[in-house]
């Protein structure tokens, strides 16, 4: 049977945040194909031109610019392919993306891969909201439990291609679920992210991402 037939077959018609938790639990099992292995060193050498956005070592200063350093080589190689395909649009990114060679990809992703993540922290104002919208949802609303596919400490999940969100820029972060909520940003599987945001409320955007630039 077809992944995404077997998922709709197993997952009862019941509130979108049970669908989206089981959802995310059935992927998460299943393998990330990946090719070739990428070059740390190569990878380094190629990431001159990226650095002076995500910082030399992937640790961006601008909060506007996610930090790359440490985020799951899957998940950087998919997010550089989706550039090239049209499932994400930036003006600079798109043209950055589509100069590099597949190769390019898994080597530049093996770099930032490998390098330590800055500690960053959340606002004290902020964060205790958001932690109970991270790791409860919000029942009312029917708005998911970011711990359901991005884990108790914000490590993702590397096989299902799940971005590590512990210690990511707030602004970026929040940026990107208002992206996902206007339907102006369409990577995401099944429109998992999507279906979540459009539920959220401004509020909430601004909290959970405060919290998850404080988690480590």
């Amino acid at each position: 049977m077809h992944t995404m037939s077997l998922i709709k077959f197993l997952i009862p018609a019941t509130r979108p945040a049970g669908r989206h938790l089981l959802a995310a639990l059935l992927l998460s099992a299943l393998p990330f194909t990946a090719t070739a292995a990428g070059s740390i060193e190569a990878g380094q050498a190629k990431s001159a031109p990226c650095a002076a956005c995500h910082g030399p070592d992937g640790n961006s200063v601008n909060p506007d610019w996610p930090s790359l350093a440490g985020q799951h080589a899957s998940y950087l190689i998919d997010t550089l392919r989706a550039y090239q395909d049209g499932r994400r649009d930036n003006v600079l990114m798109t043209s950055q993306a589509m100069a590099l060679s597949e190769q390019d990809i898994l080597d530049l992703a093996a770099f930032y891969a490998a390098q330590q993540p800055a500690p960053l922290a959340a606002d004290p104002e902020l964060a205790s909201r958001g932690e109970r919208l991270y790791r409860g949802g919000n029942l009312e609303t029917g708005v998911a439990a970011c711990i359901a596919c991005h884990g108790p400490t914000g490590r993702g999940n590397a096989p299902a291609v799940y971005p590590i969100v512990a210690g990511q820029h707030a602004a970026y972060a929040a940026e990107q679920l208002r992206l996902y909520r206007s339907g102006q940003r369409t990577s995401d599987p099944q429109q998992m992210m999507r279906n979540i945001a459009a539920l959220m409320t401004d509020e909430e955007i601004l909290a959970v991402s405060s919290f998850m630039q404080g988690l480590r």
